[in-house]
């Protein structure tokens, strides 16, 4: 009888005792990161020290990808829970709260904030500007800075583009005049001050190593001279087999070709910024990551950290993103904390769409009707365990990735395709598309392709490739193949 009594004034009391035992989460997001991180061998030279302690002490996915290789679509994909090609979200705007499929959606912040979390987030988590300001206080109950990048007098270098966010460089003097310093700052205040009644959500967004690639003197005598930098591994004339409409979702971009770098003597350089400032953005992992063991909280916090995603180098001939091939699609995902096996390395392909379902998984909230990822718990438990799906990415309608354990087959939407064994061609140097050998293994996985595949919704801008009449625009201008730049 007291037994009952006391599980009814739990329940009278709004279940706090219950909420107390939920485990606090803490997600880290990170701009433009690819697998140039210690513990994923991606660069020989990449200092990710805590990173690596980080995913020591819990479950690495080895064959992660995004839902879209550019910040917005990515992230409304894995705060929505939704696909770009369900949601029509492909460009930098519009954001979640503009478009009707994702209006009123129950973001995975919102799910955690409606069952008894108190929810903040600091930086870069939503991309810049996509939540309208009468929807902030819905999204998280605290709104931390944003601040942006920091930017010299002028340009360190003279890149094609006159955009002052293509830079790269030793600047500025003091670390704590980068954003991500300020970001790290407002989370550890936030932390050392969350709520004692109730677990916590928070969400810290850095924004290094995403362009302009800054770090002070330090960070950069952390690694070799120029000279000695280790490039990525490249082939000339890598594009020579695959289709000209893999062209067509990079046309003009602001990021330079490998053939300016190379002209400019920027290669290394750009190479040797993007690691200094990956490591520098990582030492503010850390900073976060001491206060929750100073406050008491590392034993009951669950933390994922993740990149929206990943960035060329001079791989394909290109830097940026905006492309279906593995250097772009492919990013750090780490889990830790309660429920996570230590040590669990995963090669299994998976998805940021597959955060949502395993955080309120594991933090045991409802499920949320509509969700098309899966949930990872069964890979956090042992990293062996299979799973029967594969990751897919879409950058604009009709241009999809899908990745499985061994092949990424990719389909364009004029129908051109491409297909690579990732186990013997990890650089994806050999299009097989074409070899009648493979056919079963491009029909296999052309079944995964999504079946809805909305067009750009509207007010879609930044990177948005659409067609009409038989013509074919980028960013609202006729695509003209003769002004094609390799």
């Amino acid at each position: 009888m007291k037994k009952l009594l006391w599980l009814a004034a739990i329940v009278l009391m709004g279940g706090g005792a219950v909420q107390a035992a939920r485990p606090n989460v803490l997600m880290i997001a990170i701009d433009d990161l690819n697998d140039w991180v210690g513990c994923m061998y991606g660069h020989p030279q990449a200092q990710t020290p805590a990173m690596d302690r980080l995913a020591a002490r819990g479950t690495l996915f080895l064959n992660a990808h995004v839902q879209s290789p550019l910040c917005n679509p990515s992230r409304a994909s894995l705060m929505t829970g939704l696909r770009p090609s369900t949601t029509g979200i492909y460009g930098l705007t519009p954001g979640i709260r503009n478009v009707e499929t994702t209006r009123h959606r129950v973001t995975l912040p919102q799910h955690f904030a409606r069952h008894g979390y108190f929810t903040a987030t600091f930086g870069k988590v939503y991309h810049d500007g996509s939540i309208p300001r009468p929807f902030q206080t819905n999204e998280f109950h605290v709104w931390g800075p944003a601040p942006g990048m920091p930017l010299p007098p002028q340009k360190f270098v003279n890149t094609p583009a006159a955009m002052r966010v293509m830079d790269w460089g030793v600047f500025p003097p003091d670390d704590r005049e980068q954003a991500d310093w300020k970001i790290a700052d407002a989370a550890i205040e936030q932390l050392k001050n969350a709520p004692k009644d109730r677990p916590f959500f928070v969400a810290v967004g850095f924004r290094l190593p995403h362009v302009p690639c800054f770090a002070s003197p330090p960070w950069f005598n952390r690694f070799p001279p120029e000279d000695q930098i280790i490039l990525p591994p490249w082939l000339a004339r890598d594009r020579a087999d695959v289709p000209e409409f893999s062209w067509y979702l990079h046309w003009q971009l602001p990021e330079p070709r490998l053939s300016w770098l190379q002209r400019s003597g920027q290669w290394r350089p750009l190479v040797r910024a993007y690691l200094a400032s990956t490591t520098f953005m990582d030492s503010q992992i850390e900073r976060v990551l001491q206060t929750l063991k100073d406050i008491g909280a590392e034993a009951n916090t669950l933390i994922v950290l993740w990149s929206d995603n990943g960035w060329h180098l001079g791989e394909k001939g290109i830097t940026g993103k905006n492309t279906l091939w593995e250097r772009s699609t492919r990013v750090p995902l780490i889990f830790a904390g309660p429920g996570v096996a230590r040590g669990g390395r995963c090669t299994q392909p998976v998805e940021l769409l597959d955060i949502y379902p395993t955080l309120i998984e594991l933090c045991s909230l409802p499920p949320v009707d509509g969700l098309e990822g899966h949930s990872l718990t069964p890979q956090l438990r042992d990293a062996q365990a299979p799973r029967p799906w594969p990751a897919i990415t879409t950058h604009n309608q009709g241009n999809h990735a899908v990745r499985s354990l061994r092949w990424r087959y990719i389909r364009y939407a004029n129908g051109a395709e491409e297909l690579y064994d990732l186990q013997n061609d990890p650089n994806e140097w050999r299009n097989l598309a074409g070899d009648p050998r493979y056919h079963d293994v491009r029909q296999e996985h052309a079944r995964w392709l999504p079946q809805v595949d909305l067009p750009a919704a509207p007010g879609s801008t930044g990177r948005v490739l659409t067609q009409t009449n038989g013509v074919w625009y980028w960013e609202g201008k006729p695509i003209d193949p003769a002004e094609k730049e390799e």
